[in-house]
């Protein structure tokens, strides 16, 4: 018989002491009598014997024996293996929470729906662009009570993958995939195949369709350019209706004051209307459809234009030219400094870069950066020989995110991949980038590692010190024979360093500010954020809903932009035929799962019964 906690075996050892005392106990007093004294000779012989005899004899010793066997046994988690049917009891719930569920009462519907389908054990999954667990294996009221707190999103959800959560749920003891869509678009894999494939492994799924077609007018595209004179914004309206339409269109400018101004489009069926805002102010700007309609998440677009305000970024390095500071220069509303060394005045500076190639800090200066960060600054450092020199600086080595120890060359070249995927990673081309010279490092348990090596070395990480964030760069600035890779050559090395700088100094593309619904982005450390549907606090944001967030001191405008999702004439009768029609798909999963049946509750209930019969037999002895 296996057990969960063998070593609790050894409070089997807890008998030993209790036959010592038994055997150890007063014995009753004893008269010497005359004419027995010859049987009393006899006796004193057969002693042991006697006593191990009555020792065995004796009830009470016997239960109290029962019971530390059965304690320890207890203790130990004994269980048995059994084969069991796979149950239906645990019903998995997968609701799409896309924007086009906005339509109509669709998303009401599919509550209303998912209500029938409660069992005793249920879970629910939630589709957005990434599946979101809202509860797992709870009850049927439990189930019902986060069901009417329910509301949908702004994104495209990725059905199939939903489903694949669901599936993992499932995975162990079996049971069934409701899935409660429109059906009309999104990501990833046709959830029919999710569907066969869940079949496959012997799940229960059932598609169940919600809403019917009906007409639209939405905004499916919105872009930002940049020219010489501000920021221009071209906007794109579909009629999805079978008739042309007269649509008014309702533009307010806020920052401080609000300024709306009023247009009118005409949209022929099935086509789309163009127009053009030009010289954006600073703040947000609302487009808005004045028109009710079946889908009211499209009828309007935000969009957010930031202060710009400049920005001064300090290099600390002795190096005369920094490919680094060269781009970062380059940035619109940024003003670069270098200097050999920390200065006192650390504190009028946005960002400090510190990049020296061979000398170290003092401890002045990491005393001044220590200061600076733990009040709020930004502070990036870059690996270099000057940097390693002082892996056993115990006041340096608080800053960094990442632990830093020897230089460490490469004849190959170590391979760059993403650990985790931000904008500070989108569309760095790190195939091309060729590193052969490091820093041997490993990163804090609080420290967020964006990009690593093959060999599992971060070379860019984030973390927070105090109210400040501090950068580890893994790819030194050096240059000429001295270099450690050739990032600096490749087109995205500005690119990067714009970003960089752009992100921590609280400025950067105004593409940031300007986001899709399902967009996600990752915070240096908890804080609270202001969304469309009220505040929270988190590390991490999934722009799930459409309008304006309130992140780190940014004005983020999140829209949908998204044609087929805006598209409600769409009938996806398809799909549920699809998924009705039976190809009898082998199944790859057997009837039976392997479940584990601890035995530890019965040997407590027995151990229950053996000190009640323990209390009765003293109590018949006249002992109680």
């Amino acid at each position: 018989m296996p057990f969960e906690t063998p070593l609790a075996l050894l409070a089997l050892a807890s008998v030993i002491p209790l036959i010592i005392l038994y055997l150890l106990r007063p014995k009753p007093l004893l008269m010497k009598i005359p004419s027995v004294m010859f049987l009393m000779q006899v006796e004193e012989k057969k002693r042991f014997y006697t006593s191990i005899t009555k020792l065995i004899k004796d009830p009470l010793f016997l239960i109290q024996l029962l019971v530390l066997i059965l304690l320890a046994l207890a203790a130990a988690a004994p269980y048995i293996i059994t084969n069991e049917p796979l149950s239906d009891e645990h019903t998995v719930l997968v609701i799409d929470a896309s924007a086009s569920m906005q339509t109509d009462n669709r998303f009401q519907e599919a509550i209303s729906k998912a209500g029938d389908y409660v069992s005793k054990k249920n879970s629910i999954v939630i589709a957005h662009s990434i599946p979101v667990t809202l509860l797992e294996g709870q009850d049927a009221t439990t189930t019902k009570e986060a069901l009417s707190s329910l509301k949908p999103g702004a994104t495209v959800a990725d059905i199939s993958a939903a489903m694949g959560t669901g599936m993992r749920m499932l995975s162990n003891g079996g049971g069934r995939l409701v899935v409660i869509s429109d059906f009309t678009n999104w990501e990833g894999e046709d959830p029919v195949s999710a569907k066969n494939l869940a079949e496959s492994y012997g799940f229960k799924v059932e598609f169940v369709k919600i809403g019917g077609t009906t007409d639209n007018v939405g905004i499916i595209q919105g872009q930002l350019e940049t020219t010489e004179s501000g920021y221009t914004h071209n906007c794109v309206i579909k009629n999805y209706g079978a008739s042309d339409l007269n649509i008014p269109v309702d533009i307010t400018t806020t920052d401080g004051n609000s300024v709306t101004k009023n247009i009118d489009l005409t949209v022929k069926a099935k086509s789309t209307e163009q127009f053009v805002l030009q010289n954006l102010s600073t703040g947000t700007t609302t487009i808005k459809i004045n028109r009710d309609d079946s889908l009211p998440v499209d009828n309007v677009a935000y969009i957010s234009v930031p202060k710009v305000s400049n920005k001064r970024v300090l290099f600390v390095s002795e190096q005369s030219l920094l490919p680094s500071m060269t781009s970062v220069s380059l940035m619109p509303g940024i003003q670069t400094t270098k200097a050999t060394g920390v200065p006192q005045d650390i504190a009028q500076f946005s960002v400090v870069v510190v990049a020296k190639s061979n000398q170290s800090l003092s401890s002045n200066e990491i005393s001044l950066l220590s200061s600076y960060i733990n009040s709020g600054g930004k502070v990036v450092f870059i690996a270099s020989d000057g940097l390693a020199a002082q892996s056993t600086d115990l006041e340096l080595q608080k800053l960094l995110p990442v632990r830093i120890s020897n230089i460490t060359a490469t004849e190959k070249g170590l391979e760059m991949k993403v650990n985790q995927s931000t904008r500070l990673t989108d569309d760095l081309n790190l195939d091309e980038i060729a590193v052969y010279k490091y820093l041997n490092a490993t990163s804090r348990l609080d420290t967020t590692t964006l990009i690593v090596s093959d060999k599992g070395i971060p070379m860019l990480a984030y973390g927070t010190v105090g109210e400040g964030t501090v950068v580890y760069v893994g790819f030194s600035d050096q240059l000429g024979e001295d270099s450690w890779n050739n990032f600096y050559n490749q087109p995205d090395f500005p690119v990067f360093w714009f970003k960089l700088v752009g992100w921590l100094g609280g400025s950067g593309d105004i593409s940031e500010y300007n986001l899709k619904t399902g967009a996600i982005s990752t915070l240096a450390k908890q804080q609270e954020i202001t969304t469309p549907d009220g505040k929270e606090t988190t590390n991490k944001v999934l722009y799930s809903s459409a309008g304006l967030y309130e992140v780190a001191g940014r004005t983020i405008a999140v829209n949908l932009y998204n044609d087929k999702e805006s598209d409600t004439t769409i009938d996806a009768s398809d799909v549920i035929s699809r998924a009705s029609t039976k190809n009898e798909p082998s199944v790859v999963r057997a009837a039976t799962y392997e479940s584990k049946n601890y035995l530890d509750t019965i040997m407590i209930v027995l151990v229950f019964i053996l000190v009640i019969l323990e209390l009765y037999i003293i109590k018949k002895r006249g002992e109680l």
